[in-house]
């Protein structure tokens, strides 16, 4: 599971979207952006589609995410599939 607390550009909130992960200064969940690429878009799609966000967010929540994966050793992500 990812700690999202170490991430820059990202807030969780309790009572603000029910404590869910959020792009900061949004009410914008974080699992937007992995529901959107997993449909198909494009990261400059999201960004056009919710623009109130900021490209710095939506890279640094990218590059936090690829950051981890390099940090799980590879034996454990068979346990995962």
């Amino acid at each position: 599971m990812t700690d999202w607390s170490k991430c820059p550009g990202v807030e969780q909130i309790p009572g603000k979207v029910s404590g869910a992960w959020l792009f900061t200064d949004s009410r914008l969940p974080v699992s937007a952006l992995f529901e959107n690429l997993e449909a198909g878009a494009t990261v400059e799609e999201f960004m056009e589609w919710f623009a109130p966000v900021d490209e710095w967010k939506v890279r640094a929540v990218l590059q936090y995410v690829a950051d981890s994966l390099k940090a799980v050793p590879v034996g454990s992500l068979e346990d995962t599939v």
